[in-house]
């Protein structure tokens, strides 16, 4: 019997355009600036209650975030959230390198 393969395609490196959603660069910015969110409150090992206080949100919202459902914060919040930890968050704004290259926004951690 002969074995059927499968035909597998290579990723673009942002699920959510390679899903087909309209804002994939929003979505995977957001989920890149909670990762470090949420990687700083496991570094500090806040309970929810106490990361809502310091966010300045309700600790269900901090639930939400801690479990990637995003739909509530715009990448400025996430932003907000990361200075509030003491973070810096800095923005650079230069030419694409080549013509051909798609514009991309990236995330850096810097230690």
């Amino acid at each position: 019997m002969a074995r059927k393969r499968n035909r597998i395609d290579a990723g673009s490196g942002n699920v959510f355009a390679d899903l087909g959603y309209a804002d994939a660069k929003e979505r995977r910015l957001k989920v890149e600036l909670a990762l470090e969110v949420n990687r700083l409150l496991k570094q500090r090992g806040l309970t929810q209650a106490r990361a809502a206080a310091l966010l300045a949100v309700r600790q269900p919202h901090v639930s939400e975030l801690a479990r990637y459902r995003l739909n509530r914060f715009s990448a400025e919040r996430l932003m907000q959230f990361l200075t509030r930890l003491g973070s810096d968050v800095e923005i650079r704004i230069r030419p694409r390198r080549s013509r051909r290259a798609a514009s991309a926004v990236r995330v850096s951690h810097v230690s």
